[in-house]
């Protein structure tokens, strides 16, 4: 199954136009004739069945033949990652988080971060992509960048955790912390790791400080790493 996306299609609907770019791709690449059907997410949970009535591809038109609800998982899953110095890293880590099963990703700017300028519009496509490729009908959100501080600061609830370098005798292995079926937010800090006064803040806030492993992890790994234990102890 081929699966596309738009946030515009609705229950209330008997027929659906998708946009130019769109209808191009589906009629001049794909293809795709009248009668043909085609499966469109919302991603907001709902599975559409369509079939082409008008194949142009300037205004690709449907009608919607049944729709059908995924059900969310019963646990939720939000990182927040700072942005790696390169970009294809982090976009890495969105397009493979996402094939997993992440649900929010916010990027966070640290003290020591090497980049503090982020433009999301394109980390929104490798979003969007991940999702039809991996066949799930839920699109993660990614929030605007903002700095660690100011997250801190805002209201989060469920279990919260703080992967980081640094020494220290209460931290335990993550997989080993891992309730299932709870909402869950961890902070994965830069490449040169959190600073002391962020990783005080944290724990103030009530985050718990974890371990990924006995290496040495990249940002962009870690924060894989800590989405596969979640969903791995979640399956």
């Amino acid at each position: 199954m081929q699966l596309f996306y738009s946030p515009n299609i609705s229950k209330d609907q008997q027929t659906f136009a998708f946009d130019k770019d769109e209808s191009k791709h589906i009629v001049r690449v794909l293809r795709r004739k009248i009668g043909d059907t085609l499966h469109v997410t919302d991603g907001k949970g709902t599975l559409f069945t369509t079939k082409i009535s008008l194949d142009s591809d300037k205004n690709c038109l449907t009608e919607i033949v049944s729709f059908e609800d995924q059900a969310p998982t019963p646990f939720r899953l939000h990182i927040a990652v700072a942005p790696t110095k390169m970009n294809e890293r982090y976009e890495w880590f969105l397009e493979k988080a996402t094939e997993i099963g992440i649900h929010e990703i916010t990027p966070i700017i640290c003290e020591h971060s090497e980049r503090k300028v982020v433009k999301t519009e394109r980390f929104e496509r490798i979003i969007h992509s991940a999702m039809k490729q991996s066949l799930q009908m839920h699109l993660p959100i990614l929030n605007e960048p903002i700095s660690l501080k100011d997250f801190l600061n805002q209201n989060h609830e469920g279990e919260l955790y703080i992967a980081h370098c640094e020494e220290d005798n209460a931290k335990i292995l993550l997989k080993d912390s891992i309730v299932p079926n709870k909402n869950y937010l961890l902070l994965v800090g830069p490449e040169g790791d959190f600073s002391p006064s962020e990783i005080k803040l944290a724990l103030e806030k009530g985050y718990k400080p974890v371990s990924l492993g006995h290496t040495r992890l990249r940002t962009e790994t870690a924060a894989l790493v800590a989405v596969h234990s979640f969903v791995f102890v979640n399956e």
